[in-house]
């Protein structure tokens, strides 16, 4: 009895092992079947074979627009942590000038590309600052005036922002020439830049708005402020590795506070055209 029970276990284990291997096997000739069919590409119509048109990089597998497809988007496109929004701050805050030079030698594949990441947090700061009724300029001289500029100024963030980057590019080229990237490398640089900002501000949007109503408001933003300057000397000396520490700090001060004036004499006409300043 025990002899029949024995072989009818090996017969059950074997019929099991006879499964499973089926299984794979059918696994492994439908990805090869799938692998060497040939495809028809949905957007640019190129013939290929594999899991990407070497046309236009569309991916093989189209599926149907559903929450499912939103949510994974929503997950890979923002929020996962090997590509998206949050691999870019993880690196931006661990070294941003490593992180930022290889983007521009060309290690590009998890990064989330730099104006459109700068987009989306300032227009996050920007409605942040819409929503709670944060200021971006206090002043108690025509405040009618400055309450247009700051609805007109929270409403268009993201672009102000966008403007921002090439004063502060103008001072970066000028100060760092010699270290043999072109405009619009140190362009892209400035971005990132911005998006670690950005970043910041919106991390230490509950203090600010804690703060908006009190006389410590101007002291929080002073400390935003050393923050930015902070992280954009940070920034420099890892992404200029081959000068001294001393001598990117230098040229960091220097490329600052020509962004401070190029920028500011910029703003002060436009205030002037609105009619908020008076010379």
């Amino acid at each position: 009895m025990e002899t029949t029970d024995w072989g009818e276990e090996v017969i059950s284990n074997s019929k099991k092992s006879y499964h499973f291997a089926s299984i794979v096997f059918y696994y492994i000739c439908d990805e090869t079947e799938l692998h060497n069919m040939l495809i028809t590409c949905k957007n640019c119509n190129q013939t290929f074979k594999g899991h990407y048109c070497n046309n236009c990089g569309q991916t093989a597998e189209t599926h149907k627009l559903d929450i499912h497809f939103l949510w994974h988007d929503i997950q890979h496109g923002l929020l996962h942590f090997d590509k998206g929004i949050l691999y870019s701050a993880k690196k931006l805050f661990t070294e941003p000038g490593i992180t930022i030079r290889e983007y521009i030698e060309g290690k590009r594949v998890h990064h989330f590309k730099p104006v459109s990441l700068v987009i989306i947090l300032a227009t996050i700061y920007g409605f942040l600052c819409h929503l709670f009724d944060v200021h971006l300029i206090v002043s108690e001289n025509n405040i009618e005036k400055i309450n247009d500029y700051n609805e007109w100024s929270t409403s268009h963030f993201a672009w102000i922002t966008l403007l921002t980057i090439p004063f502060y590019t103008i001072g970066t080229f000028v100060f760092f020439r010699k270290q043999n990237y072109n405009f619009i490398e140190l362009l892209i640089q400035n971005t990132y830049k911005a998006s670690q900002r950005l970043f910041v501000h919106i991390l230490l949007f509950p203090v600010i708005y804690y703060f908006k109503e009190t006389p410590q408001i101007n002291k929080v933003r002073l400390i935003l402020y050393l923050l930015d300057v902070s992280l954009i000397f940070w920034t420099n000396i890892q992404f200029f590795d081959k000068l001294s520490r001393p001598k990117v700090i230098l040229n960091s001060i220097l490329s600052h506070l020509l962004f401070l004036f190029i920028f500011t004499t910029f703003m002060a006409v436009i205030m002037y055209f609105l009619g908020i300043l008076n010379f």
